[in-house]
C-alpha cells in the first residue's frame, strides 16, 4: 500500500470520528440519547481505565486485554 492511501484513509478515520461526535452532540442535545464515555491511558505497561458506565469499563477492560494479548503474539512471533 503506498503512502498516499494510508494518508487519505487516515483522513477518512478522523472524518468519520469528527461526524460520530457531531451525531452524538445533537442527539444527546434533543435529549434522544444516552452519552457513556471512557478511557484508558497508559503509562508504561500499566494501563488506567476509566469510563461513566459499567458497559464502558468493561469494554475498556477487554482492550486492555486484547492489547496486552496482541503485544504477547507479536513478541512470540519475533522470537520464531
Amino acid at each position: 500500500m503506498r503512502g498516499e492511501e494510508l494518508i487519505l484513509a487516515g483522513m477518512a478515520l478522523i472524518f468519520t470520528g469528527f461526524l460520530l461526535i457531531f451525531i452524538g452532540t445533537l442527539l444527546s442535545a434533543t435529549g434522544e440519547a444516552e452519552v457513556e464515555g471512557g478511557g484508558v491511558i497508559m503509562i508504561g505497561p500499566i494501563p488506567i481505565v476509566f469510563g461513566t458506565g459499567r458497559g464502558v469499563t468493561i469494554a475498556m477492560i477487554l482492550a486492555v486485554v486484547l492489547m496486552a494479548l496482541w503485544i504477547v503474539g507479536a513478541l512470540l512471533a519475533r522470537r520464531g
